[in-house]
């Protein structure tokens, strides 16, 4: 019987120990420069807009322990595993973070661990953290697009795990075979169901990245100390293909172009704080109040033509209409339409603890009706989105939402970048000076030429 080929996660360790940052094509040194400030940008907004990332914060602050990183905003100095934790939960505690053309987010646990493990190792370099964040995120990619998903995992979580192992590993300077021992302990972190995506009343969606960032900190930290993994890891007899997608997967696309073809050319940055299948709907609400004249008091229903996953975001219709979190509301279409027809808009102030109770957007909300059309499911890319407002007077609006800002028709400058990342900044529990601002924004845009990463986390604290 001929031995069995090495496992995957052998070639994925290799590739992401031995990149360099020579080898990266300019559109993922783009993406990860993008991604790093976009990110720091969320993870500074939701310090001062998210409370659900209190207690998280609590608990690492009550535990203490060796200060070797640092939390944003907020600037208490704690273990990289702990900093990684509470960094990682802001990042995606909006749901303003970047995201693949296929759905999915893996910059919210890739940035948070490098920064963590960067800072304890002390003067990295900006294009090592380009090469880490680069190597992570085309992991992500090739593993999102590669393996047969049914809404079932968080692939944002369930895989996630290894694309921030492997960044972190990469800044920490694992060699491939402590690299595959990574991957395997991090897979002890490879967890986490939809559910948790389309139910109700939990924190869990918005903090899930923390629970990532941290652990895939440990498992670096583990494999560096000697920890051994799973040298079958991906394509055992019980390894996560099999267990995870039912032996649903594609190896030979996983390692089609692996360090020389980058997917991550195409991450995406999100121009709204709100779950990324809800902005072709915000996108097709916001147009039509612009290019029509319509009183909110006049509107009799507004229809909400959805798929199979925007379904799960009007069910159960009653809750999805008056969102009882924040977390709850960013993943509510009902509320999400409302508010976007009552404001014309959505700016990261409009969600807080006001905004839930809002007579005019709830109103509105409660006329939103859900029409299953499987024509809007999520397939191979984000759906577009209809809305079709009736009127008192018998009329009828629609407006379908494509070429949102920030899809992959339409990707968001430098300069868009910058503004966002500037009024979430203003936004944090502890605001950024506007020179610190600018510093950051040219550091991170000029990020191969930075000796030393320190200075930006110094500049955000």
């Amino acid at each position: 019987m001929s031995p069995l080929p090495r496992d995957i996660s052998h070639e994925f360790a290799a590739f992401a120990a031995n990149t360099r940052f020579e080898n990266l094509p300019e559109g993922a040194v783009e993406a990860a420069k993008k991604s790093l400030l976009d990110t720091l940008g969320v993870m500074l907004a939701a310090s001062g807009m998210e409370p659900a990332i209190q207690p998280i914060l609590g608990l690492v602050r009550e535990n203490g322990g060796t200060p070797e990183a640092t939390v944003l905003s907020f600037g208490d100095r704690l273990p990289a595993g702990a900093t990684a934790f509470v960094n990682g939960a802001m990042a995606h505690g909006l749901d303003f973070d970047s995201q693949t053309p296929w759905g999915a987010h893996c910059d919210s646990s890739i940035i948070p661990a490098v920064l963590a493990v960067a800072q304890k190792r002390g003067h990295v370099s900006g294009q090592d953290m380009i090469t880490a964040i680069a190597v992570g995120q085309e992991l992500f990619i090739r593993l999102r697009c590669n393996v047969g998903w049914h809404m079932d995992w968080n692939l944002s979580t369930a895989i996630g795990c290894f694309s921030a192992t492997a960044a972190a590993g990469r800044v920490m300077g694992l060699n491939p075979r402590q690299m595959a021992h990574a991957l395997g302990i991090a897979s002890m972190q490879s967890s986490g169901t939809m559910e948790q995506i389309f139910g109700t009343g939990s924190d869990l969606r918005g903090m899930y990245a923390g629970f990532t960032a941290q652990g895939c900190v440990n498992a670096v930290l583990l494999a560096q100390r000697g920890m051994t993994g799973i040298n079958r890891l991906f394509e055992g007899e019980a390894g996560l293909f099999q267990v995870y997608f039912n032996g649903e997967f594609d190896r030979s696309k996983m390692l089609d172009g692996l360090g020389s073809e980058y997917l991550s050319a195409g991450m995406l940055y999100k121009y709204w704080p709100a779950v990324g299948n809800a902005h072709t709907y915000i996108h097709a609400a916001i147009e039509l109040m612009r290019e029509n004249e319509i009183a909110l008091d006049e509107i009799a229903e507004v229809k909400v033509f959805v798929g199979d996953f925007q379904q799960r975001m009007c069910t159960p219709l009653d809750q999805r209409q008056v969102p009882g979190t924040l977390v709850d509301a960013k993943f509510s279409l009902p509320f999400l339409v409302a508010l976007s027809l009552a404001k014309g808009g959505m700016e990261i102030s409009d969600f807080s603890g006001a905004a839930l109770t809002d007579a005019a957007v709830l109103a509105l909300a409660k006329k939103v009706v859900p029409v299953p059309d499987p024509s809007f499911n999520w397939t191979a890319k984000l759906p577009d989105g209809k809305i079709e407002v009736s009127m008192r007077d018998g009329r009828r609006i629609e407006r379908l939402g494509a070429d949102v800002p920030g899809a992959a028709t339409k990707p968001l400058s430098w300069d868009q970048l910058e503004e966002k990342f500037a009024a979430c900044a203003r936004a944090a529990s502890k605001p950024v000076t506007a020179a610190n601002i600018e510093t950051v924004q040219r550091t991170v845009r000029s990020l191969e030429d930075c000796a030393d990463i320190g200075a930006v986390i110094t500049a955000l604290s």
